[in-house]
């Protein structure tokens, strides 16, 4: 993932900022490097991509200007070519370095026009000015805050700045940073018109534009796999990435050591594309063992967040443990995009739409968040094909009246735009997947569950409860968390804005548990 770190002020040592650097090393364990420059300091740690060679060793600088990255650029040979052929000269096969050659001649322009997963630290020799980015949906992380000398620093996680900034704040996706300013260069949420296309025309454009996002994040130097939890994303993301490399995939699974739904549905998948699969088992006592671990990597106190994370990061950590694998393709994105079990509660088209533009501005609050950290903690990348922001942007400008489901069965426009080419079996494309965190074993979050309601006395939870606002927590799970988190992050609830929950303005969607499992429509999902 790589690590990033900028301090704008003259008051603090480069050891120092190393320590803070260093608390997320495991996000970039091949080289790390502090940097004085005009301005204050860079940092960065680096887990070789794209340019292995030492050149490809950041910050980058050209004359005078400086540049830390974590990120993906893609399409950057094109671009890189471009910017030879205007006399740049490169050290590196590294994407990053081409950023700023591309600021020297688009200015922060250049921002609205990447393609791109990127959180970046510049600094231009020019105009002595900082400026800072994180591209439109958030799927790289950035945070920001001031010393008590009120001096701004960016960093790449909460817990580089925690004990140092009064208050650690996200840094918002789509925007950029510039003279002490704030400026949205993209809305990813905001559509301007909505296309009326006939089915045939959506799915076709729906296939075409994802297999497109799929191809251009199999372009690695580093080696890569995919995580395959057997449902209906995940699955087709290994689908197209098996037929366009032509050759065996590596692909890996986790569950329970009972009831483990999503184990036979991958193992299914992974022999009909004839991946090479790993099957990870995961107990009861990894879990509970594991959560601490998993809240401080996280950064959060969502309960979904929290449960899916769990299976997530005990995958990675076998990956990591046992390969020498350091990008993942993950499935990510796809129930914003098309709709969750909850939305087909949504009472007219206007509504669900309303849903989706805002579960797609929050995701870097939660899965986001979550595929990053669970990734990031085992020193692995994560690359997210529905994240792709022409994919994005098409879907979000789909009739929403004709992504609703109205057919009787969710994700329909993604499952029918695969139906033909025998991307994947019959039965994998049209099943109802479980929710993710109950698809790795129902009784894992009884587990989690039960083991919170014999931590407090009902007494205990009750005043408990009250050391704690915005949110309060309203379950012992939920409280068990929210502790956890102030250990490793106290006073910095602020950083999510609320827990992760269906429309309890809708009808049936008023519930207590963020868990599909709970909602009337659930059915024969995960069976």
């Amino acid at each position: 993932m790589c690590s990033i770190i900028g301090y704008v002020g003259k008051d603090m040592s480069a050891e120092t900022l190393e320590g803070y650097l260093r608390r997320t090393e495991r996000r970039g364990p091949d080289d790390l490097r502090v940097t004085e420059t005009e301005f204050g300091l860079l940092g960065f740690a680096r887990l070789a991509i794209m340019g292995l060679t030492e050149e490809g060793m950041q910050p980058f600088e050209r004359d005078g200007s400086w540049v830390v990255c974590n990120g993906e650029i893609y399409g950057f040979r094109v671009l890189k070519k471009e910017l030879e052929e205007k006399g740049y000269e490169f050290k590196s096969d590294s994407d990053c370095e081409i950023l700023l050659p591309l600021y020297r001649e688009y200015g922060t322009e250049m921002f609205a026009h990447l393609d791109a997963e990127y959180a970046c630290v510049m600094y231009d020799a020019e105009t002595k000015q900082v400026i800072a980015a994180r591209d439109p949906i958030g799927i790289r992380p950035l945070f920001y805050g001031y010393s008590e000398s009120g001096n701004i620093a960016f960093a790449s996680e909460a817990k580089n700045l925690v004990g140092w900034v009064e208050e650690v704040r996200p840094f918002p996706p789509g925007h950029y940073y510039i003279d002490g300013k704030f400026v949205q260069y993209e809305d990813i949420g905001e559509v301007r018109g909505y296309r009326h296309e006939d089915l045939d025309t959506i799915t076709k454009n729906i296939r075409e534009k994802l297999i497109a996002g799929v191809e251009k994040r199999l372009d690695s130097d580093a080696p890569l796999g995919f995580l395959l939890s057997g449902g209906l994303d995940s699955s087709l993301v290994c689908a197209i990435a098996a037929k366009i490399l032509d050759k065996p995939i590596r692909t890996f699974a986790i569950g329970m050591d009972v009831d483990a739904i999503d184990l036979k549905y991958a193992k299914q998948v992974a022999d009909y594309i004839g991946s090479d699969h790993t099957e990870v088992i995961m107990t009861k006592e990894e879990v509970l063992k594991s959560l601490e671990t998993v809240i401080q990597a996280l950064g959060t106190y969502d309960i979904t967040t929290i449960r899916a994370s769990m299976g997530m990061y005990l995958v990675c950590k076998a990956i990591h443990e046992q390969t020498d694998l350091k990008v993942l393709l993950t499935g990510e994105i796809s129930d914003e995009l098309f709709g969750y079990k909850y939305t087909d509660f949504a009472p007219n088209a206007k509504e669900f739409q309303k849903e989706e533009q805002k579960r797609l501005r929050e995701l870097y609050f939660y899965d986001v968040l979550r595929a990053d950290r669970c990734l990031a903690a085992n020193s692995l990348a994560a690359r997210v094909p529905f994240g792709d922001l022409d994919f994005v942007r098409y879907v979000m400008s789909i009739d929403p009246a004709k992504k609703m489901n109205v057919y009787g069965k969710g994700k329909y426009l993604l499952r029918k735009a695969f139906e033909e080419g025998d991307w994947l079996p019959e039965s994998i494309l049209w099943r109802e997947k479980a929710a993710f965190s109950d698809a790795v074993g129902h009784s894992m979050v009884d587990d989690l569950k039960e083991y919170a309601e014999k931590f407090y006395s009902d007494a205990e939870f009750e005043e408990k409860c009250k050391m704690y606002q915005d949110p309060t927590p309203f379950t012992k799970e939920s409280l068990l968390y929210r502790e956890i988190f102030e250990k490793y992050y106290k006073g910095q609830s602020h950083m999510i804005p609320a827990y992760w929950m269906p429309n309890k303005e809708w009808e049936g969607c008023d519930v207590n548990d963020p868990s599909a499992r709970v909602l009337a429509n659930y059915g024969d999902s995960g069976k």
